[in-house]
């Protein structure tokens, strides 16, 4: 498990004032867009129908996300990324500056414009606000700091809502509105420029002016990129289609199924994004500290399952002379399951987008990322357009209620990341790696530090269970090809986590000559290729919790391949019940305390099989 929490990021200069700005934007829009709606909805004289001119509101902070998100990729790989976040937030200032005389004169056009103008700020805005936390954070703070921008971003979203509630509802609400939106853009002017410098990516990219051409390249780059970058891509976009469905319906929701009054809304907007920050923050926990995409499955389960309890929870409740206030929803027991509901989804929710932002930006070349960010927020717009077309096709032209349209959404969640899962069978083996370690065994490490962050290298270590490969591929950063027995390898269920995994299936010499060449050849190309391999030089498990001879197949590898061999050793998992022990039980060892310890690295010249046989019993010491 990490060591370090991600709140100790809010105390470094590298990251606060890159929260505190990104924090202070999100709050500001909301404030912003959600005054405007209320202002058409109840202060603004305006002949014809309302709910077109709040339609209209949100279509003109969309619709930049489509034009300008290209450019904004552009300027992120372009310009320092610092001095780019400043400029953007200046011209919040002046924006925000125009919205305040729109309020103070009652001007729509002057109003409107200023939501196109976020909208654009926002555009730009958020290919840097990602591309930046690469930089900036180490690879174990990385989920850290995405769950902290997302708990952030969702609660600066709740609160700007909550605020413009409270500042329309007071008399002569213009001067106060006003004041609150350029007030906030100064602010995240000022914090600004604390951010640290964050050097241009790729400065002598020629911009290309042409929003169109452009939006359709980086389209393309996105969606071009590696299977797990590409659908993480998807599953994002997915997570924002879930999402508007769940915010645009929760207003009627609450209306029409729990008969309250506005109090209601707010109480489940407050509910799901605690949810939503909730899960962000154990995030970082639940996966040590690292990317663990492991998370992603475990995040789409959650999603339907509690979008099915929300549908099955709904309907029935009780009605009174007046609408519910808050307080009168509580007091029913089945608010509280459709509570529960709501936080459910938003919990697993944060389980799902955080590991995907988070692989997003790790595996993606410097020099594109911002490019990337901006073909996903391009797809997040689409996707949320889509969300409102099916919404209307579904509730208007179909006939379904609104728990129905919930119990939809929550069909289709499994239909999508089945497939977003079966071409990057990654998420599936990382998520049942990520259950092995999490529910039969708690795995401590020690010295994983000793593996390199990149280049080739062989790791070596004991045999003692079935799932050996499994722990030690759920506790190390890199990838990791593992060498081994071929019947093993050939196990029911464990046999899609290894092909996934890219392992290597070996036989003895004597027993299948091909099996045994063909494996050495993988591992000198997994080797050249600059990959990590590891081995269990005994060539069995072990049948009494001791060390096996180690066998000359490592010393074959580190001649033709000479790289540095990093020793390690299992601890704890003589007795459980992938073991061989003859007194083993499935719940003799459950929930077992197991650690995997690393050595020093050696060189490929020093690393003969004694000694390396020497060097993992040591390591492991009396703990088998």
């Amino acid at each position: 498990m990490s060591q370090h929490s991600q709140f100790a990021l809010l105390g470094t200069r590298r990251f606060l004032p890159f929260f505190v700005t990104q924090l202070l934007g999100a709050f500001n829009d909301n404030i912003f867009k959600q005054s405007l709606i209320l202002a058409i909805l109840y202060k603004l004289a305006i002949a014809g129908d309302k709910s077109v001119f709040t339609n209209l509101c949100a279509l003109l902070f969309i619709l930049p996300f489509f034009l300008f998100s290209a450019l904004g990729g552009q300027f992120g790989e372009k310009f320092a990324k610092d001095a780019l976040i400043r400029a953007i937030k200046l011209a919040e200032v002046v924006i925000m500056a125009v919205g305040a005389l729109g309020f103070y004169l009652d001007s729509l056009p002057l109003l409107f414009a200023a939501l196109f103008a976020m909208g654009t700020h926002s555009a730009l805005f958020g290919p840097v606000k990602y591309s930046i936390l690469p930089q900036v954070l180490r690879e174990d703070e990385l989920v850290g700091g995405n769950a902290l921008v997302e708990m952030g971003t969702f609660l600066a979203i709740l609160a700007g809502t909550i605020s413009a509630g409270i500042m329309m509802s007071v008399e002569g609400y213009e001067p106060v509105v006003a004041s609150a939106i350029v007030l906030t853009a100064c602010l995240g002017y000022l914090a600004s420029r604390g951010i640290p410098r964050a050097a241009a990516a790729l400065p002598s990219l020629a911009l290309d002016w042409n929003i169109f051409r452009q939006s359709w390249r980086i389209l393309r780059l996105g969606l071009g990129q590696r299977p797990a970058v590409s659908r993480s891509l998807v599953g994002n976009s997915w997570f924002w289609f879930l999402g508007a469905v769940y915010l645009t319906q929760i207003p009627a929701y609450s209306k029409e199924f729990l008969h309250g009054d506005e109090s209601v809304v707010t109480l489940i907007l407050t509910v799901f994004s605690v949810g939503i920050a909730l899960g962000s923050m154990l995030c970082e926990r639940l996966s040590g500290g690292k990317v663990e995409i492991g998370l992603v499955p475990f995040g789409s389960i959650g999603l339907t399952l509690f979008g099915l309890l929300l549908w099955w929870h709904s309907g029935g409740f009780p009605q009174a002379a007046q609408p519910h206030d808050w307080l009168a929803v509580l007091g029913h027991g089945q608010a509280w399951l459709i509570l529960a509901d709501i936080l459910g989804i938003g919990l697993f929710g944060g389980f799902y987008i955080v590991p995907l932002y988070a692989l997003i930006q790790a595996r993606t070349v410097e020099s594109e990322r911002a490019r990337v960010i901006a073909a996903n927020n391009i797809l997040n717009a689409a996707f949320m357009v889509v969300s409102a077309v099916v919404s209307i096709l579904l509730l208007s032209v179909a006939g379904l209620s609104i728990p129905e349209l919930f119990l939809v959404v929550s069909l289709m969640n499994v239909a999508v990341n089945s497939y977003i899962f079966k071409i990057v069978p990654e998420f599936t083996m990382r998520f049942l790696v990520w259950l092995l370690g999490h529910s039969m065994y708690r795995v401590e490490h020690k010295g994983l530090e000793a593996i390199p962050e990149e280049g080739p290298a062989v790791l070596v270590c004991n045999h003692v269970s079935f799932v050996d490969a499994l722990l030690i591929g759920g506790a190390v950063r890199r990838p990791v090809r593992f060498v081994m027995y071929y019947k093993i390898y050939d196990l029911p269920v464990l046999n899609f986590i290894f092909r996934t995994a890219g392992t290597v299936p070996i036989a003895g010499r004597q027993e299948d000559l091909l099996v045994y060449d063909r494996a050495f050849k993988r591992i000198a190309e997994y080797l050249r290729a600059g990959e990590v391999v590891c081995i269990f030089p005994e060539g069995k498990l072990t049948g009494d919790g001791e060390l096996n001879e180690f066998k000359a197949g490592i010393e074959r590898i580190l001649e033709e391949n000479p790289v540095p061999v990093i020793p390690m050793a299992l601890q704890g998992l003589w007795g459980s019940f992938f073991s061989r022990d003859p007194a083993r039980g499935l719940f003799r060892r459950f929930w077992s305390r197991i650690r995997l310890v690393a050595g020093a690295p050696l060189a490929p010249e020093r690393a003969d099989r004694k000694t390396l046989q020497m060097q993992v019993a040591a390591l492991r010491g009396d703990a088998r």
